[in-house]
């Protein structure tokens, strides 16, 4: 297991890796549609996606959290969310 103190990196790059196949497929769908060599198009798009993905994930990710924290109410055990709550 990796130490709890890189979990915040480890949550990005799950989070970019999971969007970054789901949106690299359906961008290879829309391009081409399933054509014949479709799974092998999209593998190779994704981890180019991905690549991408993830600094973008680490730089959004306080601003996300901020604003999620805006739209939701806090913890009943707690009167202030903070960023490491979530």
């Amino acid at each position: 297991m990796i130490p709890s103190r890189y979990y915040g990196y480890a949550f990005p790059l799950c989070l970019a890796g999971i969007m970054s196949f789901l949106m690299s497929g359906v961008g290879t769908t829309r391009n081409i549609g399933f054509v014949d060599g479709f799974v092998g198009m999209w593998l190779q798009a994704w981890p180019i996606s991905w690549a991408i993905a993830f600094p973008i994930a680490l730089m959004v990710e306080p601003i996300a959290r901020r604003r999620a924290n805006l739209l939701c109410e806090p913890p009943a055990n707690t009167s202030q969310r903070t960023e490491k709550d979530v």
